[in-house]
């Protein structure tokens, strides 16, 4: 099992040393980063009074194996954005990670802000993701062809949502 606990300046080497390679900065943090990714970078980004960043504990042994946000907090509309998803550790990759990190956000944006939808974005050809994405109830609303490019390569993003309905029956 996993919890979720704010990210502060101590945990920022970790997730530098993840983020290792423009294309896996790009996949991970938008074209809201540069790489490499610096700590000045990561002191910017967790400022943003409209996002809450978390690091991802085991909770059995304290030792941080993710990283996850919950962004773009609009609560006239109820609506928030998650991003920076990332299983960190190697070691426990494929093992369910991702479904408790997302249960977990998932938590906090209905049960504790009480939204009414939540988002996020995926480059299609992340069919990990998108698998434990719409395990916990996100649905596919639209493809964003060719919305980044990479080198000579253009990479194309699925939007996917949860309802605050789907979310409790789901």
């Amino acid at each position: 099992m996993v919890e979720l606990k704010v990210f502060e300046k101590a945990d920022f080497q970790l997730l530098i040393d993840w983020v290792d390679s423009p294309e896996f900065l790009l996949q991970w943090g938008g074209p809201a980063f540069e790489f490499p990714l610096t700590e000045k970078q990561l002191e910017k980004y967790i400022e943003n009074v409209d996002t809450l960043v978390f690091k991802v504990v085991e909770r059995d042994t304290g030792v941080a194996i993710g990283h996850i946000s919950l962004g773009r907090i609009d609560r006239k509309n109820k609506s928030a954005r998650i991003g920076k998803v990332l299983v960190g550790d190697m070691k426990v990759r494929g093992k369910g990670i991702g479904q408790q990190m997302l249960n977990e956000i998932l938590k906090i944006a209905f049960d504790e802000l009480h939204l009414h939808r939540v988002s996020l974005g995926v480059f299609d050809f992340n069919s990990s993701a998108i698998a434990c994405y719409e395990k916990a109830g996100f649905i596919k609303e639209g493809l964003h062809r060719d919305s980044s490019k990479i080198g000579d390569e253009y990479w194309s993003l699925w939007e996917m949502s949860i309802l605050e309905d789907e979310y409790r029956t789901h």
